[in-house]
């Protein structure tokens, strides 16, 4: 009997082949439109496989929102700098796809394909690169970005740090969902030991009253609530700007009144900001600063503007040049020590 209608089906599909077509027509464009996941879902389905490994793992990613991520994250584009560093910090550069233009650390994210910038990143280029996983930031990707991928199937983790404590969580989280955890955990534990070994050392200390000028003109700074302020309160300062706004613009005749310790500028190459030394003392409102003709300017790396491991390294390198009495000449210099300029500069903000 079931021969028999084994036989009817054949021969329906010899003698109805336009009958059929509409709907093998349907079906190949429902697959090609399908993400590959769901695709092997379907064929797994099919086969009747009740033993098959999961598919995907759910995650809450830092702004709430549920995410599938597939078992094998082997395609990941990156929308921000920080991310990229810490997928690179992870030893998963290798199956980063896609970045941005302006990812530009280590060097090997220099030569992956960009996908624009992180405000306004080209979603046909993203889609294009067949990621299995996107990773964001709410600081400065937009959140129609994250929905119009997440509308096609392409999973976004997106993250959120407001601290230096934020950025090794977030470290671990994306270690997570790129199932790189052997990697993550000593990772984070390395850059706790070092901010424990960072908090004995400068235990006692006066917190350095500073200004960190995030742009010259007009005059912006940082916020309390951002990460940057929680890096120099980790390095032994505190911003005289306390504002609830991200980036406040700060009126020169306030911080005159407010007359602040030190004055932090960063830069990626500290040598570009001495030009600029001055003009900047000459313009009104900067040269009433006692900082700034004290020469009491820190450059430093701009490591410290992406919540990402080097930021660290910022933080230590601060910590020296702000309590320098708190660290023996014997001890292993930073990396990349923090300058403190002999007469006042900017940098090319």
């Amino acid at each position: 009997m079931e021969f028999k209608a084994t036989r009817r089906a054949l021969n329906f599909v010899k003698t109805r082949p336009a009958a059929l077509r509409p709907w093998l027509t349907m079906f190949s464009l429902l697959l090609f439109v399908m993400p590959a996941r769901a695709q092997t879902q379907i064929v797994r389905a099919a086969s009747g496989s009740q033993d098959a490994a999961p598919l995907s793992h759910s995650f809450i990613d830092e702004i709430g929102r549920r995410v599938e991520v597939p078992a094998a994250v082997k395609r990941i584009v990156s929308l921000a700098p920080n991310l990229t560093e810490i997928v690179f910090a992870l030893g998963e550069g290798d199956h980063l796809a896609g970045d941005t233009d302006f990812c530009d650390y280590p060097a090997e994210a220099t030569r992956k394909p960009r996908v624009g910038g992180p405000v306004n990143p080209n979603l046909e280029q993203v889609v294009a690169l067949m990621p299995d996983l996107v990773l964001a930031t709410k600081a400065i990707n937009r959140r129609e970005t994250v929905d119009g991928l997440a509308r096609i199937g392409v999973p976004v983790y997106v993250t959120d740090p407001h601290s230096v404590d934020g950025m090794i969580a977030s470290i671990e989280h994306i270690g997570n969902v790129l199932h790189a955890e052997k990697t993550a955990a000593p990772l984070a534990e390395d850059l706790r030991e070092r901010l424990s070994n960072l908090d004995r050392r400068i235990a006692g200390t006066v917190p350095r009253r500073v200004l960190f000028v995030v742009w010259t003109d007009p005059l912006i700074s940082i916020g309390r609530g951002t990460f940057i302020a929680d890096a120099l309160r980790r390095a032994g300062a505190r911003s005289v700007v306390d504002a609830a706004a991200e980036w406040p613009r700060i009126s020169f005749e306030e911080i005159v009144r407010l007359q602040p310790e030190f004055l932090i500028f960063a830069g990626a190459h500290a040598a570009d900001t001495q030009h600029d030394i001055d003009s900047l003392r000459t313009r009104p409102g900067w040269r009433d600063l006692d900082a700034l003709r004290r020469g009491n300017v820190v450059i430093i790396s701009d490591a410290i503007n992406r919540p990402a491991p080097r930021m660290v390294d910022a933080v230590e390198e601060l910590a020296r040049a702000f309590h320098s009495e708190s660290f023996a000449s014997h001890d292993r210099p930073s990396p990349k020590p923090a300058q403190i300029a002999e007469e006042a500069c900017t940098c090319a903000l």
